[in-house]
């Protein structure tokens, strides 16, 4: 909310706002949905049937969290990756923001609300958000049947058990891409510039190149304190899609995820405490 803020401000002084700023206005708005409907309200809105502690909910309350924690989830990570591209063109590439707007920008958000709201949507379709755990996610609810002698027999009361574990499968490997893209451009960044020092070194340039040269550095750190925060809050989550699938790992991204905007934050207000 205080980047949301920030660029308010700016716009409203009549300052023009450029991509980067653009896509931390998108990061954050799915940043404060993610963080409001899972980290604020909690087992809140898990039904009452649950037993969960302070759950006081209903399918309805715990269908929307679960949507949102899948809709404002998906969408931060795939900003996250839209900002190690922004700075990977920028640096690498020395395209100009102006060019990023012109023929990546609008294509970029279509793109990331469009997969946002199908991997958030279709489980929604098929009744696939119920309780798990205290919270609201992807899940088949089962029940004790009825209509048997046999009851350690369970029958599908709600949901769609297939599309639940395609859709977290394809929202895992997007996870992934992001990671690993992010990984990717953060050391293409870092190797870059170091190139350029060292070009700098060898031969005296004029004032212009090495504030280039300065502005890119700055750029490089922040583009590494970015990478740092998204593996710090979705590290957990990347182990559990990877290596192993447990409660354990779960429970913890639980705890982390939400974390992400808040060192977001801080990574965007860095270069004003540094002034």
């Amino acid at each position: 909310s205080l980047i949301l803020s920030d660029i308010a401000k700016k716009v409203r002084n009549g300052k023009e706002t450029d991509p980067y700023q653009r896509i931390m206005v998108g990061m954050s708005i799915f940043d404060i949905l993610y963080s409001f409907f899972l980290f604020f309200l909690g087992t809140w809105m898990a039904p009452v049937e649950t037993g969960s502690l302070w759950a006081k909910g209903n399918m309805a309350s715990c269908t929307a969290q679960g949507f949102f924690f899948m809709f404002g989830g998906s969408g931060e990570v795939f900003y996250q990756g839209a900002i190690s591209l922004n700075i990977w063109l920028l640096i690498v590439f020395g395209w100009k923001q102006d060019k990023f707007a012109e023929k990546v920008e609008k294509p970029m958000h279509v793109i990331i609300i469009t997969l946002t709201f199908l991997l958030a949507g279709i489980p929604l379709a098929f009744q696939n958000y119920g309780p798990a755990c205290g919270g609201c996610r992807i899940t088949t609810i089962r029940a004790k049947c009825s209509d048997t002698d046999n009851e350690n027999m369970l029958c599908k009361l709600r949901g769609n058990e297939r599309v639940g574990a395609v859709v977290a499968k394809i929202r895992g490997s997007f996870l992934v891409l992001v990671l690993v893209f992010s990984t990717v451009t953060m050391v293409w960044v870092y190797l870059h510039v170091k190139r350029q020092e060292k070009k700098n070194k060898r031969y005296v340039f004029c004032g212009s190149v090495q504030d280039r040269q300065k502005e890119s550095e700055r750029i490089r750190k922040i583009l590494f304190l970015y990478t740092l925060s998204l593996y710090f809050a979705y590290g957990p989550l990347f182990v559990f899609v990877i290596v192993a699938p447990t409660q354990t790992l779960f429970s913890i991204f639980r705890i982390l995820g939400p974390t992400l905007g808040f060192f977001n934050m801080l990574v965007y207000f860095l270069p004003n405490c540094l002034k």
